[in-house]
């Protein structure tokens, strides 16, 4: 039984009121019949758009779907797409329909979805129409292509990154037929825009089920970003590391929080080792100047991806830091949050955590890890001085003091580098006293 939302409901009874069957479809359904809260809630309906726009006269509507009989109401309980049940005719841009044609059934209006889970509609009365067994394979945790695969993503090269990110998600796994067909239409990713491929790639790499998807789907990760292909069975042939160098790497991504940057971070963070890969006369294999290397592969890729500019910094600073060591005492962590300040410190630690537990080896250095932690924990209690906002003085201290411009900045920055190094209290007189000693050395 699903409990339709009142801003649902009662658009569906205001359409039928007017003669127009109506259903709540696609996502919605699949995941109120899972369990899950729908994020939105979409309904079709054998009204016109001109009918749709009648009924709803009065109301707050954004019409810019209109074309492909889609109307958005603006409700109390959130926007409801309402769109005229139809078919898509034609896909020469192996991405959006041609047109659509209105047709005169909520049956043949599913007949055009994706996935047999998404292809369920829901009635308030009639309860549930599920032509193409998509209940069944939501139950049994199957990923199945509504009617012929290869025509499903032949229609929407899109499709084929939603199977992989909806068994990332879910952990369902993709039945065989449209598996296939998966990788027979991989061209079909040609004509995604690099903004929905970088859309669908976030929300795959943040599933709960990420590892399974991405070990199963190599193949589709490497035509969607080439550059990580060399990664795929690269072995590291290393006392260090159990896997080769893809299995680690997706091994890794899944020991980091699901917050997309860090996925990203874990994703891309050992990219460059085979291009640095060397075999010593032992047979051991090193990567020397990998981090570098990693770093300039990420980013053409996601600038490429157009991410944006703070989540590519973000992302760049971890994949070239990821190697580095934190430091073991209270001056080295001090120096490494005045580097990159408190946040993108726990970032690095939590990348550098599920780098190393990605290894399989080693497991006291995941201990000297959480031990890190705690120091960096203990430093911020103590509230040490690490940022120029902790510093007993400031600008217009050093103003009194005579100095001028840029020559006030750099003085800052020279106590700052005193107090973290403990060369210096960090009190007002102790810095006075030594602004004043480094003024009197550089007039000597």
């Amino acid at each position: 039984m699903i409990r339709l939302p009142p801003h649902a409901a009662g658009a569906i009874r205001r359409l039928e009121a007017a003669g127009f069957e109506t259903w709540a479809v696609g996502g919605c359904v699949r995941d109120s019949l899972r369990g899950a809260v729908p994020h939105d809630w979409d309904l079709c309906t054998a009204a016109q758009p001109d009918e749709m726009q009648t009924i709803f006269a009065g109301e707050r509507m954004l019409a810019t779907g209109l074309q492909h009989g889609t109307l958005t109401l603006l409700t109390s309980g959130g926007p409801l797409e309402i769109t005229t049940f139809r078919a898509d005719v034609g896909c020469s841009d192996g991405r959006h329909p041609d047109a659509v044609r209105f047709v005169g059934s909520v049956e043949d209006d599913l007949r055009r979805r994706d996935f047999t889970i998404g292809a369920m509609a829901w009635h308030p009365e009639r309860g549930l129409c599920d032509p193409f067994g998509g209940l069944d394979d939501l139950e049994t945790g199957v990923l199945r292509a509504v009617g012929e695969p290869d025509v499903r993503f032949a229609e929407d090269g899109l499709r084929i990154l939603r199977a992989v990110r909806f068994a990332a998600a879910l952990g369902f796994s993709v039945e065989p037929a449209t598996a296939a067909a998966m990788r027979r239409q991989l061209a079909r990713l040609d004509c995604v825009s690099p903004e929905r491929v970088r859309d669908e790639l976030t929300r795959t790499i943040c599933g709960r089920f990420a590892l399974r998807a991405l070990m199963e789907f190599a193949d589709v990760i490497g035509y969607a970003l080439p550059e990580l292909k060399p990664m795929f069975g690269c072995a590291q042939q290393n006392p260090h590391h159990l896997y080769d160098v893809w299995e680690h790497t997706i091994r890794a991504l899944g020991q980091v929080p699901g917050d997309a940057a860090l996925r990203w971070a874990m994703l891309l963070h050992d990219c460059g080792k085979p291009a640095c890969k060397t075999v010593d006369e032992n047979g051991v294999g090193h990567f020397y100047g990998h981090p570098k290397v990693s770093c300039e592969i990420a980013g053409h890729l996601l600038s490429r991806l157009r991410f944006s500019r703070a989540d590519a910094a973000r992302i760049l600073l971890l994949v070239e830091q990821h190697d580095c060591p934190l430091g073991e005492t209270d001056k080295l962590m001090r120096r490494q949050l005045s580097r990159i300040g408190e946040a993108r410190l726990r970032d690095l630690l939590a990348v550098k955590k599920g780098d190393t537990i990605g290894r399989g080896t080693c497991p006291e250095d995941v201990a000297k890890l959480f031990r890190a932690e705690q120091r960096l924990n203990q430093v911020l209690a103590a509230e040490a001085c690490f940022s120029l906002r902790h510093l007993a003085v400031n600008g217009n201290d050093m103003l009194a003091l005579g100095l001028s411009g840029s020559a006030v900045g750099q003085m800052l920055h020279a106590l700052l580098n005193a107090v973290i190094e403990d060369q210096a209290e960090n009190t007002r007189p102790a810095l006075l006293s030594l602004a004043r000693a480094k003024m009197e050395d550089r007039h000597e």
